[in-house]
């Protein structure tokens, strides 16, 4: 009988065998922990072609959580306190007042991107024009709020979204409450642009799919930017904001029931096998004392865009394996089988507080919660725990 093969060290288990083991690591702690073995095994682990591994959870006090794991961790030698809830794959964004810090905390690679308070205006004169046209009225009559109105008013802007579209393009959606308006800038640039008298829309979510920047508004409306370079600079800017799809919301949102409950609404925009979904989270609430009270039961619908005939299409399944990780800064689809789970499951945080709208909750904490689109049930199998003063609980992808 043969001898079976046995290395003199771990250090020289074959790099196919060593494949196998990772391929069963779904977790980042786990993968790390195997990368830290020795240096064969690191390099085994970065060279390899591997499934991205689960999504971590961060919250703004620095810790983090590798899913499946409860057991919150630190990046060692490396702060990521007070990030303000933003996020993009795994980049976290923190704002300050000379200019926000985006940081990579797997790889340490930082890139900066100007304050929220410089902002350069198209057209260039639009300060002075906006003392003589303040009253601004759409062709239909109604009046609307710009960029000017935003950064005039008594509320701080709020970075509500980041996006890393490429090297050179970087684009937010900025603003107080639900009215936003869209910046645009190269990384490492002094400043924004923006359109400064374009109407300022109620943006729910933004994504870059398929070389071109879209944004959902809460009348579930897709709109396209184009983009352009501004001639003297070169710096991307916001050209022209089209329809593409016009929504069809349903009315009962948002309307108090006459037992005092009411849904409202949270829609998200994410990328599936290369269809584009518009997520429309309703949020079962009710009021208690002239407070509302958000309840811990949520309904899911998943519509995906036919840009053929204009228009959003219900469906009942994502299809091809998948499962969605739903966040307001960050939303991703990934194959569940890769992972020993199960398809056609929702991952979401409690977000609905958010800007200026409070809300008190029936629990103290919250967790991550998954929604069944088989069934249509809710569960929390997950062991990690926060608080809801902690909301701005984020999903963070480390690179592939």
């Amino acid at each position: 009988m043969a001898q079976a093969w046995q290395p003199s060290s771990w250090s020289e288990i074959p790099r196919d065998l060593a494949g196998m083991v990772l391929r069963l690591l779904p977790a980042y702690a786990d993968r790390a922990r195997f990368a830290a073995v020795c240096p064969q095994w690191r390099a085994a682990a970065r060279q390899l072609p591997l499934p991205p591994p689960l999504p971590l959870l961060a919250l703004p006090d620095g810790t983090f959580y590798s899913l499946p794991y409860g057991k919150p961790f630190r990046f060692p030698g490396f702060g990521c306190v007070g990030y303000k809830g933003a996020a993009f794959g795994s980049w976290l964004v923190f704002p300050w007042d000379k200019g926000c810090f985006v940081v990579d905390p797997f790889t340490r690679a930082t890139m900066t991107l100007p304050a929220l308070s410089s902002v350069r205006l198209r057209p260039p004169n639009a300060a002075d024009k906006f003392v003589k046209y303040q009253d601004h009225v759409t062709p239909n009559g109604k009046h609307y709020v710009t960029w000017l109105d935003i950064r005039d008013s008594k509320d701080v802007p709020t970075l509500h979204k980041l996006m890393v579209c490429s090297p050179n393009l970087v684009a937010a959606f900025v603003g107080t409450g639900h009215i936003n308006q869209i910046l645009m800038c190269q990384p490492g640039a002094s400043s924004w642009s923006v359109r400064a008298y374009d109407p300022c829309d109620p943006f729910e979510d933004m994504v870059f799919y398929k070389g071109k920047l879209y944004t959902l508004a809460y009348d579930e409306n897709l709109l396209v930017v184009n983009i352009s370079q501004d001639p003297s600079t070169g710096d991307p800017q916001v050209s022209r904001i089209g329809q593409v799809i016009k929504g069809d919301p349903d009315p009962l949102f948002d309307a108090w029931l006459p037992d005092d409950t009411t849904g409202r609404k949270k829609l998200y925009l994410v990328e599936s096998r290369g269809a584009l979904l518009m997520v429309r989270r309703k949020v079962c609430c009710r009021i208690e004392d002239d407070t509302i009270v958000a309840g811990r039961i949520s309904e899911f619908e998943v519509l995906e865009a036919d840009f053929e005939h204009s228009r959003w299409v219900n469906v009942t399944t994502l299809g091809d394996d998948q499962m969605l990780f739903l966040g307001r800064s960050c939303s991703r689809a990934m194959s569940a089988s890769q992972y020993r789970m199960t398809s056609d499951q929702i991952f979401f945080l409690d977000d609905v507080t958010e800007n200026a709208a409070q809300y008190s909750f029936d629990d103290e904490n919250t967790s991550v919660n998954i929604y069944d689109m088989t069934d249509g049930e809710v569960s929390s199998p997950f062991p990690m725990v926060w608080k809801h003063e902690m909301i701005h609980a984020t999903w963070l992808f480390p690179q592939d």
